[in-house]
């Protein structure tokens, strides 16, 4: 477990967000609008905000939850899949990868991937592994890809498939950092057979007045400057994977609980991809 050192992004123009709890942060609003407690009054002001101008920010953030325990369990349960590279992973709540993976596959190992400090605090939540599986946290940024690799490759094996996640946080990282090419980097570590999750924050699932008002409304408060985008463009962060059924939808719409009636749509793109070849045995 990583205890305090801090990352510096791979283009070296942005380091680590700081500790400032005078402004929002992505991971304690999402928090807030989870329902849970770690998060500061300027979150709770931003969440509050968010909500005024687009009512269904907390149903999405339930939404996306909801896809991260869908897609863990299908990918265990059904793709065979016992390596997780949880990027992003947020505060910890219920329903935490390794809780959903090791419940079906208990030898399930997951390393967790994050770098705001109240994720870090609590990461012994993420550690409580199965006896028979194992956990990492590693606190670091996204954009720090080879760190991110070079120290997942303790606990993982990146000769066998890998399943990894990236759920509502590339959103969160703007068109000069070149998203795409993380994640091309990202998959090109990883053998065919393994695994891409996504949610994305989407540009083009809510009508340009409230995209306007969500945009001002978040920019101009957060630490992180929220990229929403076309479903054209988080598509393109599969490349080299085929999609998994139905492809490429809203959060709530994929591999729905049979049954379940949804409370609104989200407005988030998600998706699983298979990285293309024969998996090694």
């Amino acid at each position: 477990m990583t205890t305090g050192e801090s990352a510096a992004p791979g283009n070296g123009k942005t380091g680590p967000l700081p500790f400032d709890t005078s402004k929002p942060h992505q991971a304690r609003v999402y928090d807030y609008l989870l329902g849970g407690k770690d998060n500061f009054a300027t979150d709770r002001d931003a969440a509050q905000a968010l909500l005024a101008v687009y009512p269904g920010a907390g149903y999405t953030a339930h939404a996306n939850r909801s896809f991260l325990g869908r897609a863990v369990r299908y990918l265990t349960a059904e793709a065979g899949i016992r390596q997780f590279l949880d990027i992003g992973t947020g505060i910890p709540t219920a329903g935490n990868t390794h809780e959903v993976a090791q419940a079906i596959a208990p030898e399930t190992r997951v390393v967790y991937v994050d770098y705001d400090p109240i994720v870090l605090a609590h990461a012994r939540v993420l550690l409580d592994s199965h006896e028979a599986g194992a956990t990492e946290y590693i606190d670091a940024d996204l954009r720090d890809t080879d760190k991110i690799l070079t120290r997942a490759a303790g606990l993982l094996d990146f000769t066998k498939p890998v399943a990894i996640t990236m759920l509502a946080i590339l959103h969160a990282i703007p068109d000069s950092d070149n998203p795409h090419a993380i994640v091309t980097k990202l998959l090109d570590a990883v053998p065919p057979g393994s695994y891409l999750a996504i949610s994305h924050a989407a540009s083009d699932l809510l009508d340009q007045e409230t995209m306007r008002s969500f945009a001002d409304s978040w920019n101009n408060r957060g630490q992180q400057h929220i990229t929403w985008r076309t479903r054209d463009q988080v598509a393109r962060f599969f490349a080299g994977t085929d999609l998994v059924e139905p492809g490429l939808v809203r959060v709530d719409e994929w591999h729905p609980v049979p049954g379940a009636v949804n409370a609104g749509k989200s407005n988030e793109w998600g998706a699983v991809g298979r990285k293309r070849g024969l998996a090694n045995p």
